[in-house]
């Protein structure tokens, strides 16, 4: 991978990852007032969960250029079901 390529790939997922921090928030605003250890399992879950949501994006984005929006939004939503499973307990 070159330089390049590293960089845009670290742009996508820094950007995926705020995408999906802002949504788990406002779809479970209560994550404000969770404990530090709540939280942190939250992201934590989110990102073991980021890899797989990354990789699926690349490749869907790839067969479906024109979808990229939907792509991507569907990839937030990989992330932001698993902090909430953690939030819910499951």
């Amino acid at each position: 991978m070159t330089p390049t390529q590293t960089r845009n790939l670290e742009t996508l997922a820094n950007q995926l990852g705020t995408a999906a921090l802002t949504t788990l928030i406002r779809l479970r605003p209560e994550i404000r007032t969770a404990s530090d250890e709540l939280r942190e399992a939250a992201c934590a879950a989110m990102r073991a969960k980021s890899r797989q949501a990354i990789d699926e994006l690349l490749d869907d984005g790839k067969a479906c250029p024109w979808m990229a929006e939907t792509v991507f939004a569907s990839a937030v939503m990989t992330l932001v079901n698993a902090g909430i499973k953690v939030l819910r307990g499951n």
